[in-house]
């Protein structure tokens, strides 16, 4: 079947969706330093802050030369953005150096910046190296996805425990599993895979913080949103096979939450870090 057609189902081929994905979290050059990237509309209001996350580091990268390529990124969530409007990036070539380079990336809509961020890059190099160890999960072929809906979805997500199971108001403890892949493969290009690691890295990372209290995005009565997000790659790595996704939080109060999350390979190698900071108020409260 061709992978502009729909299946017999009349869903749309994966194919397609993940092409779309990718054409999302790409931009395009406007200038030497200002970039834009495209929107997707599912009439929830917002942009969803992975796909700005993804879209800073595609625009960040396209300042750099070909042998650097990021190790850190972090960023500060300012605005809600507006998914009815493209997204315009602005990048500060702050400093290339002969092993590293550092880009300042701000999004702005309306005007007015929606995140700001740091981007390190460096040439790859050896050095001394260990890891911790992945934990002892079930494979992702032995869970069950979660259901796909009548919205094209292009990454598949299989949690093991902590994600989306406090809908329902259950308390549980401050962490979270799944697996996760795109729905079909990924070009061989290393950066399209950071792309979509850096667009799934924001989903439910925050959840760990509020399962202790039974509460979750979807809860009546309370506002939650990213503050900040930062990201470490530290090896390279495909998307397009299955990453295991651990997340945890050792805190929350004042209103906010903290939450650290770790991608594994299948067979335990650790490819990235990443740490975010949210906003969990009830409605009313005082901010």
């Amino acid at each position: 079947m061709d992978a502009e057609t729909n299946d017999a189902s009349g869903n749309r081929n994966e194919e397609q969706n993940v092409r779309e994905f990718v054409d999302l979290l790409s931009v395009e050059r406007i200038d030497a330093n200002l970039f834009e990237g495209r929107r997707l509309s599912v009439k929830i209001g917002r942009v969803f802050g992975g796909q700005v996350v993804a879209q800073a580091l595609s625009a960040t990268e396209g300042t750099v030369e070909d042998d650097r390529i990021p190790h850190s990124m972090h960023a500060y969530f300012m605005r809600p953005g507006d998914e009815n409007k493209p997204i315009l990036y602005r990048v500060e070539r702050e400093r290339d150096g002969r092993s590293f380079s550092t880009r300042r990336v701000v999004a702005e809509q309306h005007g007015k910046p929606i995140l700001s961020a740091s981007i390190n890059f460096q040439v790859p190099e050896e050095g001394l190296s260990h890891q911790i160890e992945m934990p002892d999960v079930p494979p992702p072929e032995d869970v069950a996805p979660i259901p796909r809906g009548s919205f094209p979805r292009p990454i598949e997500m299989r949690p093991i425990f902590g994600f989306g199971d406090v809908r329902g108001g259950e308390k549980g403890d401050p962490a979270m599993q799944l697996w996760f892949k795109p729905t079909a493969p990924l070009p061989d290009d290393a950066a399209i895979h950071r792309w979509v690691l850096g667009h799934t890295s924001d989903s439910n990372l925050l959840g760990p913080a509020m399962r202790p209290h039974g509460v979750s995005w979807q809860t009546p009565g309370y506002q939650n949103t990213s503050l900040d997000h930062s990201l470490w790659f530290h090896h390279d790595f495909r998307v397009d096979d299955w990453l295991l996704y651990v997340a945890e939080s050792p805190w929350s109060g004042s209103a906010r939450g903290l939450s650290f999350g770790r991608f594994f390979t299948r067979d335990g190698k650790l490819i990235a870090s990443a740490a975010q900071e949210g906003l969990i108020r009830q409605v009313g409260q005082k901010g």
